[in-house]
């Protein structure tokens, strides 16, 4: 099968494309417009296309070079923060962006989609750990980015035949086993790889925004998934279209996640290096506890996490920072 990855130089489809590349079925194609993705995080061999998902022309003419079987979407814009400082931006990306892509989909005769979501759809609910039917009520733009195009999906597939997996998840994290690829963003605003610049003498400390809330040690529990536990659901995910030729949404969760201090604890076995911690003031609307559970995930698609501590997690994204310490530019 043709597989094309869109944002497939960025964190998470650098390492789906990894992944893939090591079964004979799939051939890889990749599009990304480089805005955030890295040439360096690409495997050896892979095709890669330069080009925007909002450039319907590019689009068309990728379509029609390379006839791919199915598409996997990654090219979304994912900051929270700047979803609420430039709404429209974010609409233009992510769901615009996303709106040609099924069009080219469409007047190319490609079937199946899987979309990279995200369990923030589901804004602060009260039921923890969130389940596969928690009612969604996004409370940001980039949340509602997200919901929108799933509603756009399920719409597509009763008009035109489309079938689409879903897959929500929390935060991303880890690096892939060899050491290669990576976590790489400008400005970095996830805790694992902020934490690990403390480490590595970048920053002199991590900061925790509340240590009062009702949670074993007083910080935020979240759920951290490894990456490449996320790369692998995606292709469980395009085998069970395959095979069941059926639309379905899943959470991709840990079901208990960890606290901040937890995450630093661990980032101090791991790397042996003190940590600095400040505790600052609260920010405004951090939920306690925000957690997945993935029981549909795993009794459908047989998915199962390879990284299941924080520990494993932390190390494996040592394992690439500190020999990537400036990022791919080293």
């Amino acid at each position: 099968m043709r597989i094309l990855i869109c944002g497939g130089a960025g964190y998470i489809g650098s390492h789906l494309a990894r992944e893939l590349s090591t079964q004979s079925a799939y051939e890889i194609i990749i599009i990304d417009n480089l805005s955030k993705g890295h040439l360096m995080s690409i495997p050896n061999g892979i095709i890669f296309e330069k080009a925007d998902v909002r450039d319907k022309k590019a689009l068309d003419r990728i379509f029609f070079k390379y006839k791919p079987d199915a598409v996997m979407n990654f090219c979304g814009s994912i900051s929270v923060g700047e979803s609420v400082n430039d709404p429209l931006e974010y609409y233009e990306n992510n769901v615009v962006g996303t709106i040609y892509l099924l069009q080219a989909m469409i007047k190319h005769n490609v079937k199946y989609f899987i979309f990279s979501s995200s369990a923030a759809i589901f804004g602060n609910t009260k039921e923890i750990p969130i389940t596969d039917d928690t009612q969604p009520e996004p409370i940001s733009p980039y949340a509602d980015t997200k919901f929108s195009i799933e509603k756009i999906l399920a719409w597509s597939e009763n008009a035109y035949g489309l079938k689409y997996v879903c897959l929500r998840y929390f935060n991303a994290c880890g690096a892939h086993e060899s050491g290669d690829i990576g976590e790489d963003h400008d400005p970095e605003t996830h805790l694992i790889p902020l934490i690990l610049q403390v480490a590595l003498g970048q920053r002199d400390s991590i900061s925790i925004f509340g240590d009062d809330y009702e949670t074993k040690d007083g910080t935020c529990v979240r759920d951290y998934i490894h990456v490449t536990d996320i790369a692998t659901a995606h292709i469980k995910a395009l085998d069970y279209l395959i095979r069941e030729n059926k639309s379905e949404s899943f959470n991709l969760g840990s079901g208990e996640g960890y606290t901040v201090k937890e995450v630093i604890n661990a980032a101090i076995n791991i790397t042996g290096h003190p940590i600095p911690d400040i505790v600052e003031a609260r920010r405004a609307g951090d939920p306690a506890i925000l957690i997945a559970e993935s029981t549909r995930a795993e009794q459908i698609l047989g998915w199962k996490r390879k990284y299941d501590t924080i520990e494993s997690i932390v190390a494996s994204a040592w394992k690439y920072h500190k020999t990537h310490a400036n990022g791919y530019d080293n």
